[in-house]
């Protein structure tokens, strides 16, 4: 096979030209063996136009060789002609040695297209005919993976696990850790990460490690694994939300903080970052960083109702009407408004003695919040500065009867409806 090696030689060097020109004369006039082995070097370097070209001229000598048919098939997936592949693998003959890969390629081209039923069919199928075949059990743990069958899915990588550890460069154990994590068994899951990392230090199975002990409340365990991908890996943008909420479990949100100080570094448009950088902020009593975060987020979000919410209820807290108002508009001029921003616009205007508009805000907040103490007593009490007792009594009344052991409810009540 000099001319096959020649070829190839000249492709390796970079020869192009020379190499194609080579391939010419065997498309023409090589022996099937040449187009044939041709033919696999070429798929294997991407020349995927040429290859295809040989195993046709191949099939026009042995149309039902299934051998060929599968490498056609995977010269058309490679380049994304999958309806023509399926063509081509339904040509193969059940009888044909080459059926059960058929059936396999069959199957993930259908998974492809979400079909998952027929893609089942095909597997089960294959697995009737090759019951031994480690392949074909993956290629089920996958499917059902896909699907969210995950019980189904961890027995097949199981049967896998019995002979081998790795199938087409994929950690099998990795992918059953991710299929029990996935079902729920945090804890059960966390071996299995542990062994998929001794094989091989993969930075998406360190972070699903670290994010499955998290989930599991082995927060220290979480906190390592992080760290480790931080090391290896700063820009791995999920890990940051992941760690600080694993400083934070573990009551040190000093920490949670600064390491979401760092992450805005690499991700500064992540919104959800500066949101909980804002919370734990506030919860290490640096108020006036809280302030800047929440801001930050809705700068990059300005309908992100949580970080509004947060941040009101920093600004109630320090009596800054003016600015309580400010959030709120920013929200109406949105669209939809958050019910609480109703109240808060009540407890602002009325501090700022708008009181027309505070009754409006407080009216607004009434439908949503007419089961809520702490809004009736605001409301009351609004009300009967306003001189508004009639209003008045109903609001004493719900709390009364929300409440009957609160003799203050009773008193107020009692009075309103004296005056009455």
């Amino acid at each position: 096979m000099e001319s096959i090696n020649k070829i190839i030689t000249q492709l390796e060097n970079g020869l192009h030209e020379e190499a194609l020109r080579g391939y010419e004369q065997i498309l023409k006039s090589g022996s099937n063996e040449e187009r044939f082995l041709l033919g696999e070097e070429l798929f294997h370097y991407g020349f995927l136009e040429e290859a295809k070209n040989l195993f046709k001229r191949l099939l026009e000598i042995y149309p039902e060789e299934g051998e060929i048919l599968i490498l056609l098939s995977e010269t058309l997936i490679e380049l994304g002609e999958e309806e023509e592949a399926i063509l081509e693998l339904e040509k193969i003959n059940e009888h044909d040695q080459s059926y059960p890969e058929s059936l396999v390629l069959l199957a993930d081209l259908y998974q492809m297209e979400g079909l998952y039923e027929v893609s089942e069919q095909k597997l089960l199928k294959a697995k009737n005919i090759l019951p031994d075949e480690v392949i074909i059990d993956f290629a089920l743990g996958e499917l059902y993976t896909e699907e969210g069958k995950f019980v189904q899915a961890i027995r097949c990588y199981e049967r896998v696990l019995e002979t081998e550890n790795e199938i087409a460069g994929v950690d099998v154990n990795q992918r059953m850790a991710d299929a029990i994590s996935a079902g729920g068994a945090f804890e059960d899951a966390l071996p299995y990460y542990e062994k998929a990392l001794d094989n091989k230090l993969e930075i998406n199975t360190l972070f699903n490690y670290g994010f499955t002990a998290l989930q599991a409340g082995f927060n220290g365990k979480a906190i390592e694994k992080f760290l480790e991908l931080k090391e290896l890996d700063p820009e791995y943008y999920s890990l940051y939300m992941n760690l600080a909420r694993a400083y934070e479990r573990e009551e040190n949100p000093e920490k949670g903080y600064q390491i979401l100080k760092e992450g805005i570094q690499y991700d500064e448009f992540n919104k959800d970052l500066y949101f909980y950088a804002g919370k734990l902020a506030l919860k290490i009593g640096k108020e006036d960083e809280a302030e800047k975060m929440f801001r930050d987020a809705l700068t990059l979000d300005p309908e992100l109702t949580e970080a509004a919410l947060t941040l009101n209820k920093l600004l109630l807290h320090q009596e800054r009407w003016e600015d309580v108002l400010e959030i709120v508009n920013l929200m109406e001029a949105g669209g939809e408004v958050e019910t609480r921003l109703f109240w808060d616009a009540a407890v602002a205007h009325q501090n700022l003695e708008n009181y027309s508009q505070a009754l409006n805000s407080y009216e607004n907040a009434y439908n949503f919040y007419k089961d809520t103490i702490d809004f009736l007593v605001d409301y009351g009490y609004f009300l009967i500065e306003e001189g508004k007792r009639e209003r008045a009594v109903e609001i004493f009344n719900r709390l009364v009867n929300k409440d009957p052991s609160n003799l203050e409810y009773q008193d107020v009540w009692q009075r309103l409806t004296d005056d009455v």
